[in-house]
Order: C-alpha cells, then structure tokens, then sequence
C-alpha cells in the first residue's frame, strides 16, 4: 500500500504539470504566429509519437518492471519541457512537441501495469484504478487554472521552465519512493493465463472472453473526442481572449469527473457497462454542444467531466480483470496507443474542419460509431460475473 501511495504522488505531480499545458498551449503557438490547422498538427503529432514509445513501453514494462520507465520518462519530459520554453516559431515547437510525445508515452502503461500488480484481488484492483482516477482528476482540477495563472504573471517561457523543472524532480523523488515486487500480489489467481487481444473468440479453457479488439474503438473515440474538445476550448468565444477562462473551463471538466470518482458505489457495477453508458452519455453531450443547446457552457463541461469519471477508470479495471498479470505492459500500452491514434485525429480534424462542421459533431459521430461497433455479446458473461 505504501507503494501505492507513493505512485498515486507522483501520478499527481506529472499530470499536475501536464495538464497545467492544456489553456496555455495554444496560445502559445499563437503567439509564435501558428494558424490554427498547424495548432492542430502540433497537438496531434504529440500523440502519433507516444506510439512507437506505446509498443516499446509494452515490452519493456513486461520485461523490465515499471520502476524505470516512470523514472527516465519523468526526467526525460521535464528536460524537454525546459527545452520547450525556448522555442521560437511554431516549427520548433512541433519538433519539441513530438519528442515529448514520445518520451511521455512509457508514464502511463508503467504506471497502470504497477498498480494493477499491487492489487491483491480483483475487488481491490478496481479500486486501485478508480484511485488512479481521482489522483488524476485531482491533479487536472486545478492544474488548468494554475497553469493559466503562471503564465498570466511569468509568462510562456518562465511557465514552462518551473514545469520543466517539476517534473524532473519528480523523477529523481520516484528513484527511491517507487518499490516494485518482484511476483505480482495477484499471481497465480484464477485467469493468470489470459492473452492479450487476439481475435475476439473464447481465450482460455475457463471460456474467459479476450479482449475483442473492437472494443478498442471506445478509447480511441473517447480521446478523439477529448482531442477535439482541448483544441476548441482556447478558441471558443469564452475564452479566446483570456487565458485564465481557458484554464477554468479546463478546470470544470476536472471537477465533473471528481464528482463521479468520488461516488464509490459505481465500481459494483460491471465494468463493461459503466464504459458503454458512460460513452453513451458523453456522445448526447458533444450532440447538445453541436446543436448548441440551451445549458450553459460550464455545465456542459460538468457534464463531459462526469461521463469521463465513470469510463476512464472503468476501461482501465476491465483490462485488467481480462489480462494475464504477465502481460498488463502490453495490454495497458495497447490501451495507451488507442488513446494516442484518437489524440491525434482529433485536434487534427477539428483544425481541418470547423470551418465546414461543428467539431463536436465530430465527436458525437465517433463516440456512436465505436458504441455500434462494440462487441456487446463478447462481454455478456464478464458483465455478470
């Protein structure tokens, strides 16, 4: 538990520093002279990089244990961080951008494989992923407003030097405050020999389902649709001219999912379903916002909040009830490369397109298509276990 402590700090202080990017970010490349189709290049090359780091981080986190891939990728992130305060048009910063991209794309699958190592049964698993959660939601809370308010008193390069430098000293903090086990508490439970996603057809002599890789649609509609948002937000009327209403609209995304992480009571519902509804949910939201419905633009971000506190961690503790204790690298990095192809299209298709379709009707269109894709027979009888 100790360990898991530790994590969930460290957890907090990177996504603290990371999150605290999204106001202030476009903006920024703003203030370099970039069009808004080249912000979106930039936010979406940031992700198409964390899949060659995704894949290695499969392996490798597999192989070598968690412990130092969450430490080089901290320290790595912050020194590009510090590099990235120095940019000078919007090229540098696209180059910068996509090695962040990549050295960031280890953080996330080490992180999830550890917790899910912790765990003593499946019950506590979940719990340890819906933590997860509430740590991130925590950290993305205020991180928004904060990184907002930094720049509108230091300014873009003194911002991202102090996050720069804060991440790095999570890095070196986690060299001794990170313990990994050497055998998983969990192994040798019944379902230890489940592959990763193959086919979709019955995986082990238990008749426990793999993970169909249609279900994978889900995450990576689900991060489109983030995408999408993270890029409009700074350029909404609300916000276009003030940088700290960028970070509080962030912010009220964070506290929506707060709400919802913090009502326990819905890890005793399967995690199967809490993904499909929660999506489900998400999508009428975006199809509010590209009708432009009547509920005000803090609300609705409420809402998008709470439908991602209900799937984030939901998505995260079906893997992990499917997956072989030997192979979480591997299955949490696939989960990782579903968000980052999403990550990428999103902001991608948003600067190409808003000028012809709302955006948001973008989302809507991929969060139902990946619902009507999803394999719902296939997860009948974990649901019910």
């Amino acid at each position: 538990m100790k360990t898991a402590i530790w994590l969930y700090l460290f957890i907090f202080v990177a996504f603290f520093d990371l999150h605290a990017q999204y106001p202030i970010l476009s903006p920024f490349a703003l203030s370099l002279g970039a069009a808004p189709s080249f912000i979106g290049l930039i936010m979406g090359v940031y992700s198409i990089t964390h899949l060659p780091g995704n894949l290695l981080a499969g392996y490798g986190v597999d192989r070598y244990g968690s412990k130092p891939f969450i430490v080089l990728s901290l320290i790595a992130a912050g020194t590009v961080l510090i590099f990235q305060s120095r940019v000078t048009d919007p090229w540098q910063l696209l180059a910068i951008r996509s090695i962040s991209g990549f050295v960031l794309a280890f953080l996330s699958p080490s992180c999830l494989a550890l917790l899910a190592k912790l765990a003593k049964d499946r019950i506590h698993q979940g719990k340890l992923m819906s933590g997860n959660g509430l740590v991130h939601t925590l950290a993305s809370v205020v991180s928004p407003a904060a990184g907002a308010y930094l720049v509108a008193k230091l300014g873009f390069q003194a911002s991202f030097t102090a996050l720069g430098w804060g991440l790095i000293a999570t890095g070196v903090i986690a060299i001794f405050g990170v313990r990994e086990a050497r055998t998983p508490a969990m192994a040798g439970n019944a379902g230890d020999d489940l592959p990763v996603p193959t086919n979709g057809r019955s995986a082990d002599s238990n008749g426990s389902p793999a993970i169909p890789w249609l279900f994978f649609g889900i995450p990576i509609a689900l991060s489109c649709s983030q995408g999408i948002l993270f890029f409009e937000l700074p350029l909404s009327d609300a916000a276009r001219h003030s940088v700290l209403t960028s970070g509080l609209l962030f912010s009220m995304v964070s506290l929506g999912a707060l709400v919802t992480l913090a009502m326990l009571f819905l890890n005793r519902f399967p995690a199967f379903y809490r993904t499909a509804f929660g999506s489900l949910g998400l999508a009428v939201v975006f199809f509010g916002m590209a009708i432009g419905w009547p509920v005000p633009l803090y609300a609705t971000l409420f809402l998008i909040g709470m439908a991602k506190g209900v799937i984030y961690p939901a998505i995260a503790a079906m893997l992990a009830e499917l997956t072989s204790h030997a192979r979480y690298g591997r299955v949490f990095s696939l989960l990782s490369i579903s968000y980052s192809v999403g990550a990428f299209i999103g902001p991608l298709v948003s600067g190409q397109l808003r000028d012809s379709i709302s955006p948001f009707y973008l989302a809507f269109v991929g969060l139902m298509i990946a619902l009507t894709l999803l394999p719902f027979d296939r997860f009948r009888r974990v649901a019910t276990v």
